[in-house]
């Protein structure tokens, strides 16, 4: 088909929850923009299983996830893709990294890394800034190893670099590598890629022109940045939305059982009436 510079790209957005619990009002509002941005656009919204937690993902939660959505109205493409099926993608992912010396090994402990936290962090990262115990010197990290089973590895930022995004809903975003966040996983000991990974190689994989997302993972997009210039893999647009909270001003979680949508429903509450609450529940 020859190419019409004139022609608006195709749009793809993705739902992508995790398997870790039911889904809650912010969810329902997060999911309920991600929809209506599809369908102003004409584009197509593919539903992603983010099922990489072994220990937490059940099945009934996919099934109940499924038909919460079903029941918001919320619509996507009818295949399915699970991140658990996907893993010689991100492992591919990581031995490119590997090769290219963005990554390194570590070997501190869950316990290692919580003794040397000198500052709280924001409750809405999810993952502290590294001290680089393990961080080797550039080149000696520059030289190609082969990967090492049973162990973490994590990606080295350039410090003190600028990563700047402008956001659809927020506005331009910048955060400073080695200040906002530092050298971050990419590969867990147990076998299975970060969150971090395994986003950006789906997004790729997949085509998604815009993620629509909440803003607690702003961090989290610079970070999925710096991934994908490292995996030469194109950037889409972000859409950051607020965050709800509860009545102490709490960020809504999965734990919040009284506010989930399957909750909602058993009381009784409409379709109207829950996404009503997920828009002003603030």
């Amino acid at each position: 088909m020859p190419h019409n510079s004139c022609m608006a790209p195709v749009y793809i957005g993705r739902l992508a929850p995790s398997l870790t619990g039911l889904l809650h009002l912010g969810h329902a509002a997060t999911f309920w923009q991600a929809f209506t941005r599809a369908r102003e656009h004409n584009g197509t919204l593919l539903f992603r299983n983010e099922d990489l937690d072994p220990t937490r993902s059940k099945p009934e939660y996919a099934e109940a996830m499924i038909e919460d959505l079903a029941w918001l109205g919320v619509e996507w493409q009818p295949s399915m893709l699970s991140q658990s099926q996907r893993l010689s993608l991100y492992r591919a992912a990581l031995d490119e990294l590997l090769i290219t010396g963005h990554i390194y090994p570590c070997h501190c402990s869950r316990k290692d890394l919580v003794a040397m936290m000198h500052a709280p962090h924001e409750e809405i990262d999810d993952e502290p800034i590294y001290p680089g115990t393990c961080r080797p010197a550039l080149d000696v990290q520059q030289h190609e190893k082969p990967f090492q089973p049973n162990v973490n590895y994590r990606f080295r930022v350039p410090d003190e670099a600028i990563i700047r995004f402008e956001d659809r809903n927020l506005g331009p975003q910048s955060f400073t590598a080695g200040r906002d966040f530092g050298d971050f996983l990419v590969w867990r000991k147990d076998g299975f890629p970060s969150y971090q990974l395994a986003c950006v190689v789906d997004d790729a994989d997949t085509n998604i022109t815009e993620v629509v997302r909440g803003r607690d993972l702003l961090k989290s997009t610079a970070r999925q940045i710096l991934l994908q210039r490292a995996l030469m893999l194109p950037t889409p647009a972000y859409f950051h939305t607020q965050l709800l909270t509860d009545e102490q001003g709490t960020r809504l979680a999965k734990r919040h059982d009284a506010l989930a949508i399957r909750t909602l429903r058993q009381q009784g509450l409409s379709r109207d009436q829950v996404l009503d609450m997920a828009a002003g529940w603030r």
